[in-house]
This record gives C-alpha cells, sequence and structure tokens, in this order.
C-alpha cells in the first residue's frame, strides 16, 4: 500500500530512533536519536476610492476547488489618499485555486459588508463551501456573526495556509507597489503569542496520550507530485500548500506519534483544527498549536529532547515553518492521520 511506503521510506532513512513513554503527563526517553526521515498569481492593483469598492476574482491553477475556504478581513499596510487604512476581503480555498479580493471603505467595515461580500463569492463559485476558515482573533466576532447567517461552518482556526501564501504574496509583491505603503504597519501576530507568551499549554485528556513518539523526517519530494504521500494515504489527516520554490531533496522534520489509540487520537487532532507543532526551548516544552490561540502539552523536554527538539526547529526555519505529524498504532503501520504543517509568520 501507498502508505506503508510512507512507514517505510521514513524507516529506510532512520539514522537512529528516538522512543519515549509518557509517564503520567510527560513522556519519559526509552532509546534516543533522531532520524532523517503554486501556482503564484499577481492580481492586477486595484482602483479604490475611499467609498467604494472593487471585487476581482481570479482562478490561479488547474486544481480541483476544495469546499474549505479561507477568509481574512483586515487592514493593509497601506494608507489611502484621505488617510485611512485599506480594509481588504480576501477570500480563497485551501487548496488556492479560487482567489477572490475585494477592498472595503474603513467606514464600511462590519459583519453586512463582509457578509455580502462572501454571499457573491458563494453565488460566483463553482463549488460552494461547506466550512470557511478565519485565523484573526481581533476579527472573531465580527466574522462569525457575518457567517452566522449563511450555510456555511465556520471556523477558527490558524491552518489557513492557502490564505497565508497569498497573504505573504501580497506582502512581498502587491501592497509595496501601492501608493501610501508602510511597511511599519505589518500586523501583529495574530494568535497573540509572542516571546513572552503567557498562555499555558493545556494536558491533553488522558486517553488521548501516545505512548512514544519519534522525532523524524522525509524528503519534501514525498509531498510533491508523484511522492509516496497523498490526500489518499492521510487518514483524515490534511497537506498543506508547499511553495514551489522549495528544494525537493530537502528534508522536512516531523514527529511519528505511537498509540493504541491512534484512531481516536487522530480524529481527536482533526477536530482540534491542528495548526502547528512547537518545541518551546526556553519552557522545554512540546506543543500542538490548534484553533486560533489554544497550546496542548504533548510532551516536557529533558536535556537529550530538547536538543532533539531544537534540530526539529532549525529544521523547520529551513523550510519556512514546514513539518509534519504522522499518528499511528506502530512503526509498521499505516497512519490514522497524517498532517503536512506549516507555522505561520506571525506578521500576516
Amino acid at each position: 500500500m501507498a502508505t506503508r511506503k510512507v512507514c517505510k521510506t521514513v524507516l529506510v532513512l532512520a539514522l537512529s530512533l528516538l522512543l519515549l513513554c509518557f509517564l503520567s503527563d510527560a513522556f519519559q526517553p526509552r532509546a534516543q536519536s533522531s532520524f532523517q526521515c503554486r501556482n503564484a498569481i499577481t492580481l492586477r492593483q486595484h482602483a479604490m476610492m475611499s467609498s467604494s469598492s472593487e471585487m476581482t476574482t481570479a482562478r490561479t491553477n488547474d486544481k480541483k476547488m476544495s469546499t474549505e475556504w479561507e477568509l481574512d478581513c483586515y487592514s493593509r499596510p497601506v494608507v489611502m489618499s484621505d488617510g485611512k487604512k485599506l480594509w481588504e476581503v480576501l477570500l480563497t480555498d485551501s487548496t488556492g485555486t479560487m482567489r477572490v479580493v475585494e477592498a472595503l471603505p474603513s467606514n464600511r467595515v462590519n459583519s453586512r459588508e463582509l457578509r455580502r461580500v462572501v454571499e457573491a463569492a458563494i453565488d460566483n463559485a463553482e463549488v460552494k463551501p461547506k466550512a470557511i476558515r478565519f485565523f484573526r482573533g481581533a476579527m472573531f466576532n465580527m466574522i462569525n456573526i457575518a457567517l452566522s447567517e449563511i450555510d456555511v461552518t465556520a471556523r477558527p482556526s490558524r491552518s489557513t495556509y492557502a490564505l497565508a501564501q497569498w497573504l505573504e504574496e501580497r506582502n512581498r509583491e502587491v501592497y509595496p507597489k501601492m501608493e501610501g505603503y508602510r511597511a511599519n504597519m505589518r500586523a501583529a501576530d495574530p494568535s497573540g503569542s509572542s516571546f513572552l507568551d503567557i498562555r499555558t499549554p493545556v494536558k491533553l485528556p488522558d486517553a488521548l496520550r501516545g505512548e512514544k513518539y519519534a522525532f523524524v523526517s522525509l524528503p519534501l519530494s514525498e509531498f510533491r507530485e508523484g511522492g509516496g504521500v497523498s490526500l489518499d494515504n492521510i487518514g483524515v489527516g490534511k497537506l498543506c500548500p508547499i511553495d514551489d520554490d522549495l528544494p525537493s531533496d530537502a528534508f522536512v522534520q516531523g514527529l511519528a506519534l505511537f498509540s493504541s489509540r491512534a484512531k481516536a487520537l487522530a480524529t481527536w487532532l482533526a477536530g482540534a483544527e491542528v495548526a502547528s507543532l512547537k518545541c518551546d526551548l526556553r519552557r522545554r516544552e512540546l506543543v500542538v498549536e490548534a484553533d486560533i490561540s489554544t497550546q496542548f502539552l504533548m510532551a516536557r523536554l529533558n536535556d537529550q529532547q530538547r536538543e532533539e527538539g531544537a534540530m526539529f526547529e532549525e529544521g523547520k526555519d529551513k523550510l519556512r515553518g514546514l513539518h509534519f505529524i504522522s499518528v499511528q498504532e506502530n512503526e509498521d503501520d499505516d497512519p490514522s492521520g497524517f498532517w503536512l504543517l506549516r507555522e505561520i509568520s506571525t506578521t500576516l
């Protein structure tokens, strides 16, 4: 099976394996090691007046459009001729195939206008959305109200990878070319996290804790077309988009989590809107980031584990935050859930 190829590839690439057992509320080491296991489009700069706006819709690739959409409504680092910030609504699907952008006058940034934009995009879409994700906590109330009267499921989530990819593109290629651009107006961290993060990770429920885990890695080529990891063999997991310019021979860092309750754990992670995995080296914690701002504690790290975590974080940085989690019963089993994740920039 294709899924067995993933597991076997990981094992073949193994330099060594770190297996750690859960004891009480933390993992304890059993053996140590680590093993190495878009189509972009530049939308035309849209003309705006402070009292009017224009919707621009584009199809960016030949992928099948998804029923899962991603939404952002926020100010951009541009000051208009009237001295007010540029506000935009961005809508895309999870594959980045469909993109809709509309500017809103600052005096019309409200749930009614946002609902109008979303409804118009749905009316014009080839594939209607079943769920719409949004990541900005500061806009939670307005977005939630706007979506509450539309026949979709609103999902507060930082797993808005296609949207993040598009925002990065616009921050790089669109806004700097606009009159009134102000680089120092880039958005703050949407999750509210920082070096002085005071959030306290929530412990995983006892019934969902794994028995052991391993830091692993896979070649990036495994996630590209023709590779061993695809939507057909990731269980209830999810694959985020990959930037085209990343080298296929690079290794993506990940965590293989082994549990006799793998199916239950994978299902729970899917429902929790898992966004990324982080080794907090300062606190010595292995943390799962979920929904808009929630953290779940997966492990406490001793000195050796902290070194492994540092390598994991270094690998993420080299690939713009790309990493993965695989949940399975044991090393030879198919994944019950496999997530290719990305830690998103905090200045979108």
